[in-house]
């Protein structure tokens, strides 16, 4: 169970960055001519919760960290 909290961030930054390449293509092709930020779409979604689910993952490095310093 522990490791299904690992999960969701490698998952959604895969998704970012497959998305990244589709993306591209799809606003050359439909919006053209619209001026859009990075910030939006797809890829800024995923890395918002690549991010916002990355609390297991911080909490493993402080405990290896930990682990580590203790030696």
């Amino acid at each position: 169970m522990r490791l299904l909290a690992l999960a969701p961030t490698p998952t959604f930054a895969l998704l970012a960055v497959l998305s990244a390449g589709q993306e591209s293509n799809l606003q050359n092709v439909i919006c053209s001519a619209a001026h859009s930020s990075p910030l939006t779409g797809m890829v800024s979604m995923y890395l918002l919760m690549s991010v916002f689910h990355a609390g297991p993952w911080l909490r493993l490095l402080a405990a290896r960290t930990r682990a580590s310093a203790v030696r």
